[in-house]
């Protein structure tokens, strides 16, 4: 069992992102003194909710620039804290040409990188690691025959060919697990969400949320959707978790983050319900063959298509929701309040219907 000191610093890696964002954000309202890790801790933009929330809680928030690539850039802002978490990972945007150069070898030196500052700093006890679903499963059809996925699963069909995000997830996550077998001064607690919904604290943030409820504005449903279900979880819930991840000292092993799993009709008929019907909101699924013959032109693969577009999911949360306490949001607020964020910061038009 694990305590760790609720007076002692928290530090937050990646604290830009989406996530990590809402991370920094709950551990101020808590009370805590958060040390957030950034690449460029002076850029001019990109960084304002960080130094507004620094503002509203004086003395509590300091930003540290460190690199997933630059080894010990994360081992002075360390130095006194207790407790670490890990959200920060290689993100690429646009085409991979090199999945083995431009993700799996990121995702592999940017674990080791933050666990050697763990191992070079003496007050660490616990680390919380922002894994993935994906590290649990490669494609739909991997649940064939049974009823849902648990933490006792791993990914084991993802490659650096095939589906090579999910694989860089993998890999890193194993990593993590190696490296915090081979000592026993600091343990590892992983959260495993599925696609993380909800309003963003940043416009500058990237995520594969946003490049999911993109579908829904830029008309590439209009004639309809695939036959493709996601598991979703609200950021907000995700961030929580890592926190109370951290603070139960009987905390361990891995955490599946999913509320629920719909496809991605079901999702454009939440939004009907609350932005009325729209063009760019999908109302019927098309056939999975139409799918597969205009993949590549979407940015797919056929693999891809043929192993997950009709294949339902389920995810098995009851270790989360047991030992963590944790109620999650309806999907279909995250996904109406996601998209409600769009507008807010133009990258949707509307307003919320009647």
């Amino acid at each position: 069992m694990t305590t760790i000191d609720p007076a002692a610093p928290v530090l937050v890696t990646g604290g830009s992102g989406y996530l990590a964002s809402w991370i920094v954000r709950q551990l101020l309202e808590d009370g805590r003194t958060v040390r957030a890790t950034v690449r460029d801790s002076h850029k001019p933009k990109g960084l304002e909710h960080l130094h507004a929330l620094a503002e509203a809680h004086p003395g509590r928030l300091t930003l540290h620039r460190a690199d997933l690539l630059d080894d010990g850039s994360f081992t002075e802002p360390m130095a006194g804290c207790e407790l670490v978490v890990h959200t920060a990972s290689p993100f690429i945007i646009g085409k991979v040409k090199d999945p083995e150069a431009q993700l799996v070898r990121p995702a592999l030196e940017g674990t080791r990188t933050v666990l050697a500052s763990v191992e070079a700093t003496p007050s660490v006890k616990r680390v919380v690691l922002t894994s993935s679903v994906v590290a649990i499963y490669g494609d739909n059809v991997d649940l064939a025959g049974r009823e849902r996925f648990t933490e006792d699963d791993w990914n084991t069909t993802s490659s650096v060919d095939h589906q090579p995000y999910p694989y860089s997830k993998t890999v890193a996550e194993r990593l993590a697990w190696e490296m915090a077998g081979a000592q026993n001064r600091w343990d590892l607690v992983t959260i495993n969400p599925g696609l993380i919904l909800g309003p963003s604290l940043t416009t500058a943030s990237a995520s594969g949320s946003m490049t999911t409820m993109a579908h829904f504005v830029d008309l590439s449903m209009a004639a309809g959707a695939p036959q493709l279900t996601n598991s979703v979880v609200d950021v907000r819930d995700v961030a929580r978790l890592h926190i109370t991840a951290g603070d139960t000292p009987a905390a361990h092993g891995r955490y599946i983050a999913v509320a629920e799993c719909v496809s991605m009709l079901e999702m454009g008929r939440m939004l009907r319900g609350a932005f009325g019907n729209r063009l760019s909101f999908p109302t019927r699924e098309l056939p999975k063959a139409l799918i597969k013959l205009a993949a590549p032109t979407a940015g797919l693969t056929r693999r891809f298509v043929e192993r997950n577009v009709g294949y339902p999911i389920a995810f098995d949360n009851s270790r989360t929701v047991a030992e963590l306490g944790m109620t999650f949001r309806p999907v279909e607020q995250s996904v109406v309040e996601h998209f409600q964020q769009m507008i807010d910061d133009g990258l949707a038009k509307g307003k919320r219907s009647a």
